[in-house]
């Protein structure tokens, strides 16, 4: 008799029965899918929490008169600041030129003014990694040391309230997440073991003739390694036409969202072949141990 690789002996049980291996990879498709669909919202929730965080700044008002070469220096120093991304120095012109455009309803009142009350100042923008209460606290604190900074604001309660909204959907995310994915391993898992069942009789038929464990094991270890990754695919594909029926039906408002960039696809198609080859081994040494 012709000897057969596992990878040949996989793909002949793939023909032999065609009906249940579609039900397999659609089980570990859909499985992966509902794993996909939780992974999407926390990916664009954690994206708007970005944006919002982008609006995280320390404004350092600073004291008529100051020297020009007092703001030139303190401009070198705070742009080697490690937290900052960028430094913008408004003057007392510019900063009434803003107040008349972006505040409307007292647009006739600062038209009147003989003298400007409005202080220059420094406006701090930082980096994604310090978007936080700690590290903005920090570099307004820092700012408060020079001695022409009259005042240092950084919306201190918003920003502690963003860090807890990313805090508290961090850990629900992680719950929800570990949640999905024991589910998917779970349903997975008995697809798999039923895949097993229905070879019953073929593996002890192999057990009698002499084929060794590993032997027996190979093909059905590479045939749920196939379907992890063809159910991988599936969930990715059923994914991204979900997102784009959202989209279309949000309109403008979708045109915002992001889908999975390379590597969490790689990571889907991963975590299926990881489980497929899991639960094939775990199912086949079951049934060995039973022979």
């Amino acid at each position: 008799m012709r000897y057969r690789t596992p990878f040949r002996e996989a793909m002949l049980t793939f023909r032999r029965t065609p009906v249940l291996s579609g039900l397999s990879v659609a089980s570990i498709g859909f499985s992966l899918f509902t794993i996909g669909l939780f992974a999407l919202v926390a990916l664009n929730f954690r994206k708007a929490l970005d944006v919002l965080a982008e609006r995280v700044e320390v404004v350092a008002f600073v004291m008529r008169g100051t020297p020009t070469e007092a703001i030139s220096q303190a401009t070198q120093d705070i742009t080697a600041f490690p937290e900052v991304l960028e430094l913008v120095y408004v003057t007392p012109e510019q900063a009434l030129g803003r107040a008349r455009r972006e505040l409307v309803e007292f647009k006739e009142a600062y038209r009147d003014l003989e003298v400007n009350p409005l202080p220059a100042s420094f406006e701090i923008r930082l980096k994604p990694d310090f978007r936080d209460a700690v590290h903005a606290q920090a570099v307004a604190e820092r700012m408060r040391g020079f001695p022409f900074v009259e005042d240092v604001r950084y919306g201190q309660d918003w920003v502690e309230r963003l860090d807890k909204i990313r805090t508290m959907a961090a850990a629900v995310g992680l719950v929800i997440g570990l949640a999905f994915a024991a589910v998917a391993i779970v349903i997975i898992g008995v697809t798999i073991r039923i895949t097993v069942l229905q070879r019953a009789r073929e593996i002890a038929i192999m057990r009698l003739v002499g084929a060794t464990n590993n032997y027996i094991r190979g093909p059905f270890l590479i045939e749920g390694a196939v379907k992890g990754v063809l159910g991988g695919i599936l969930a990715i594909l059923m994914s991204w036409l979900t997102f784009e029926a959202f989209q279309r039906s949000t309109g403008e408002a979708g045109t915002t969202l992001v889908f999975f960039g390379p590597l969490q696809m790689s990571l889907m198609v991963i975590f299926g072949t990881t489980i497929g080859l899991g639960g094939s081994l775990l199912s086949v040494g079951r049934q060995l141990r039973n022979v």
